[in-house]
């Protein structure tokens, strides 16, 4: 009886192992094509691997790469000449400007021209009785740079004694005195601060507002609030309004405690200094208005803020690494990055004792940038609804 059953009852066909193995080549084929028409999967495969390579290759060294150095030579020696020779064939400094007086030291540093001086004295040759003193002036509001420098700086000085002299005969002797400038005890937190308040600017403003707008469209709430009385313009304001408010509460947090518990001054004018904090917060809510106008989930939302605002807000604004190791191509990158700009900005009002007359430019840069990115934001969102 059994038997019978097992006879009559019909078998499943069992394919064979040659359509399996077609099944699963068909299978892949249709991935490794999904993958590849995805240029956002091609971008974060390739594109970011290749990025951080060469942005942490060039930029993660101590090394000093084409700094600009002031030298003052009131001498007119040759032992001045070879050795301001010597420091402009190095890799390390670009001699930009050579002065005979040191007065203006001060103007050079201010206007971004030099990152350190050399002052040479007038007697500056081997044939004066008494040793010669250089003096190594540095801005110090980045701690590591400026040690970097010197170091740099005293060792070409201490080369140039040894190869200046002839055979057989007694070194030059050379007395080096630092100066550094704006930063005397080398605080850390000098450099820090102005970079994390433009990284919780861009955090707090960029990311939530667009997460927050593209989470109204996927909620489906977005077209009830657009059939509302409320025109669209005052509904962006809305809802960007509250970031701005959180981003100032945050900016005082940053300030107060940077003051009371790091010790950092803000040298400048508080005024202007929120003036140039909220000019950038506005320039934050219109990169996020436009990152929720392209995308379509809170998913990719994020990971364009993440990719395309964070990383460069990270890399490019010269408070991790200094933008001088950088290859061209992401030293030019970062000048459309407003996160650059308003770092410099941060620095020399807090630390510098700036006035708007010292950053005008940074601030018509800062400006102009928030004028096209509003102008581009609110176009694209008029252009959704439509």
């Amino acid at each position: 009886m059994n038997n019978e059953q097992s006879i009559n009852q019909p078998h499943s066909p069992t394919p064979p192992s040659g359509g399996r193995g077609a099944s699963l080549r068909a299978f892949l084929r249709k991935e490794f094509l999904h993958v590849f028409r995805d240029k956002r999967t091609l971008l974060v495969m390739f594109g970011l691997p290749i990025a951080q390579i060469l942005i942490f290759g060039f930029a993660l060294t101590n090394e000093v790469k084409n700094a600009r150095v002031l030298i003052v030579n009131p001498s007119t020696s040759i032992e001045s000449s070879k050795l301001i020779e010597q420091i402009d064939a190095s890799s390390y400094f670009t001699v930009t400007h050579i002065a005979s007086s040191r007065k203006d030291i001060e103007h050079y540093f201010r206007n971004n021209e030099a990152q350190c001086a050399l002052i040479l004295p007038e007697d500056f040759s081997s044939s004066t009785v008494s040793p010669p003193q250089i003096q190594i002036v540095t801005d110090a509001t980045d701690p590591n740079f400026a040690k970097t420098v010197v170091f740099y700086l005293s060792a070409i000085i201490t080369a140039f004694q040894q190869q200046s002299i002839p055979a057989g005969s007694i070194p030059m002797v050379i007395k080096t005195e630092i100066r550094m400038l704006y930063n005397p005890s080398l605080m850390g937190a000098m450099n820090f601060v102005p970079g994390v308040i433009a990284l919780i600017m861009m955090i707090v403003c960029t990311t939530l507002t667009a997460i927050a707008i593209v989470r109204e469209k996927e909620m489906g709430t977005m077209e009830t609030l657009l059939v509302s009385p409320v025109k669209p313009l005052a509904l962006l304001i809305a809802k960007t309004i509250p970031y701005a408010v959180l981003s100032l509460v945050n900016l005082s947090f940053i300030l107060l405690l940077s003051n009371l518990v790091l010790d950092v001054p803000v040298r400048g004018s508080v005024v202007l200094l929120l003036f140039e904090c909220f000019l950038y917060i506005i320039s934050c809510l219109a990169l996020g208005l436009m990152i929720s106008n392209i995308a379509t989930s809170q998913a990719v939302a994020m990971m364009i803020s993440m990719a395309g605002i964070l990383l460069p807000t990270l890399l490019l604004t010269g408070f991790l690494f200094p933008l001088e190791n950088m290859p061209w191509i992401f030293q030019w990158l970062s000048n459309i990055v407003p996160a650059r700009w308003f770092f410099i900005i941060v620095k020399s009002v807090m630390l510098k004792g700036m006035g708007l007359q010292d950053i005008w430019m940074e601030t018509s840069i800062l400006i102009g940038m928030t004028v096209i990115l509003l102008a581009i934001s609110l176009k694209k969102f008029k252009i959704r609804l439509e």
